[in-house]
C-alpha cells in the first residue's frame, strides 16, 4: 500500500478531488436507488450500492495506471482512436441498444455490458484535436493547412452523435471550438464553423419535420418550447420534481438519505442526481460540488501554462473543459437554467461506462501534472546541485 501511494503522482488537488466526487456518487447514488431497488431487486438496496462502489473502484486504479503512462504516448494512439470511433458511431446508430428512446448504447456480448460510443469518441476527439494543435501551431492561421484538418474530423464526429445524443454533441463541438479558440485558430474561421453548425442542426429539425421522421427531433422540440415559452407550455414531470426537490433541500438540506422525491424523480441517480443532492445536502452541499468542478478546471489551466509542450499542454486543458462543461450543464438542466437533457454529472451519477471513461480523461491529465511535476523537480535539484557547487567554489577560494 505504501508503495502504491508513492508511486502515485500527479497533481494532489485533482487526486484529492476525484476522491471527494466519488464518496459524493456513493452517498447519493446509495440514496437515490432506493425505488429502482425495490422495482427491480426486490429490496435489495446495497446492489446498486455495490455496483457503483465496483464501478468507481475500477475508475480509481484507471486513473493510476493512466497517469503512470508518458502522456506522449496518447499523441500516438489519437489517430487511432478517432479512425475507430467513426465506425463504432455509425455501428450504433444502425443497430445500438435502444434505451429511453435514443440508440446510444453498444451491448457487448457474453458479458452483456453496454456501453455509449460516444464517450469513446470524446476521449479520442479531443486527443486527435490536441495532436492536430499541436502539430500545426506554425501554420494555424491558414484555412487548409491549419483550421480544416482540425475541425473536419470534429464535424464528422459530431454529425454521427446527433441524432441520438443531441446534448452530447452540441457539448463536444462547443468544447472543441473553445480548445481551437485557446489554441490560436481565428476566430473568423470559429464563427463560420458556429453559424455552420447552427445552420445544419436547424435543417435536421426541417428535414424530419417535413419528412414525418420526427424521431428523437420531436422530443427535443418539445423540450426547447417548454424552455422558450414556460407560461404557455405544461412543464416537463422530471423538471416539476426537480424544482419541489430544490425547494425542499434548503441550506443545509433534509440530511442523508432523507429525500423524498427520489421515490418521484426520473434518474434521481443519473441525470438528475444533483436535484436530489441538493434536497439531502442543501444550496451548501451543492456549492461545494460546484466548487470541486472549478478547481479542477483551475489546477488544470495551471498545468496547462506549465507544461512546456504544446500537446500536453492542449490534452489537459481541453480534456478538463469538456469535464466542466458536461457538469455545468448537468447542474443547470437540475436547477432550470437549461432545457432538459441527458448529460449525467462526471464521476458522481450512476453509471458504468461514463465513469470509466471519465475516470480515463482524469488518469491523463495526471499523466500530464506527473510529467509537468517530474520535470519542475529535475529542474529544482540542478537548481540546488549549481548552488552547492557555487557554494564550494567560494569556500575554495577563501581557503
Amino acid at each position: 500500500m505504501g508503495d502504491f501511494l508513492y508511486r502515485t503522482k500527479g497533481d494532489k488537488v485533482i487526486w484529492a478531488i476525484v476522491v471527494f466526487l466519488s464518496l459524493v456518487s456513493l452517498l447519493a447514488v446509495y440514496s437515490a436507488t432506493g425505488s429502482l431497488a425495490y422495482r427491480e431487486r426486490g429490496g435489495h438496496t446495497e446492489y446498486y450500492l455495490l455496483k457503483q462502489l465496483t464501478v468507481l473502484v475500477m475508475g480509481l486504479l484507471i486513473i493510476y495506471f493512466a497517469h503512470r503512462v508518458n502522456y506522449t504516448i496518447y499523441s500516438r494512439v489519437a489517430q487511432i482512436g478517432f479512425i475507430i470511433s467513426i465506425p463504432l458511431l455509425i455501428y450504433t446508430l444502425a443497430f445500438g441498444s435502444h434505451i429511453n428512446d435514443a440508440s446510444r448504447w453498444i451491448r457487448l456480448p457474453i458479458i452483456n455490458l453496454t456501453f455509449q460510443t460516444s464517450d469513446v469518441a470524446k476521449l479520442a476527439i479531443f486527443m486527435y484535436v490536441s495532436r492536430q494543435l499541436s502539430k500545426r501551431q506554425h501554420v494555424i492561421t491558414d484555412l487548409k493547412k491549419g483550421f480544416l484538418p482540425i475541425i473536419i474530423p470534429v464535424g464528422i464526429i459530431c454529425v454521427l452523435i446527433m441524432p441520438a445524443n443531441m446534448s452530447t454533441a452540441l457539448l463536444l463541438g462547443a468544447s472543441c471550438m473553445l480548445l481551437c479558440f485557446i489554441g490560436r485558430i481565428p476566430v473568423k474561421y470559429l464563427a463560420a464553423m458556429m453559424a455552420m453548425g447552427a445552420g445544419l442542426v436547424l435543417l435536421m429539425f426541417v428535414v424530419a419535420k417535413v419528412s414525418g421522421m420526427e424521431g428523437r427531433t420531436k422530443t427535443w422540440l418539445k423540450r426547447i418550447e417548454h424552455f422558450t415559452n414556460k407560461e404557455n407550455s405544461e412543464t416537463p414531470y422530471q423538471v416539476q420534481q426537480a424544482n419541489i426537490a430544490i425547494a425542499g433541500g434548503g441550506f443545509l438540506g433534509k440530511g442523508p438519505g432523507n429525500s423524498t422525491q427520489r421515490n418521484f424523480l426520473p434518474h434521481a441517480y443519473s441525470d438528475y442526481i444533483y436535484a436530489t443532492i441538493i434536497e439531502e445536502y442543501g444550496i451548501f452541499g451543492a456549492f461545494l460540488i460546484l466548487m470541486a468542478y472549478m478547481l479542477l478546471l483551475l489546477r488544470c489551466i495551471r498545468i496547462y501554462r506549465k507544461c512546456p509542450y504544446a500537446f500536453g499542454a492542449f490534452l489537459a486543458l481541453g480534456l478538463s473543459v469538456t469535464l466542466v462543461i458536461q457538469a455545468l450543464t448537468n447542474m443547470a438542466v437540475n436547477v432550470g437554467v437549461f432545457p432538459v437533457t441527458g448529460v449525467t454529472l462526471p464521476m458522481v451519477s450512476m453509471g458504468g461506462s461514463s465513469v470509466i471513461f471519465t475516470s480515463l480523461a482524469i488518469g491523463i491529465i495526471l499523466s500530464v501534472a506527473r510529467n509537468v511535476e517530474e520535470m519542475e523537480g529535475k529542474k529544482a535539484e540542478q537548481e540546488r546541485l549549481a548552488r552547492v557547487l557555487a557554494e564550494q567554489e567560494e569556500e575554495e577560494e577563501y581557503a
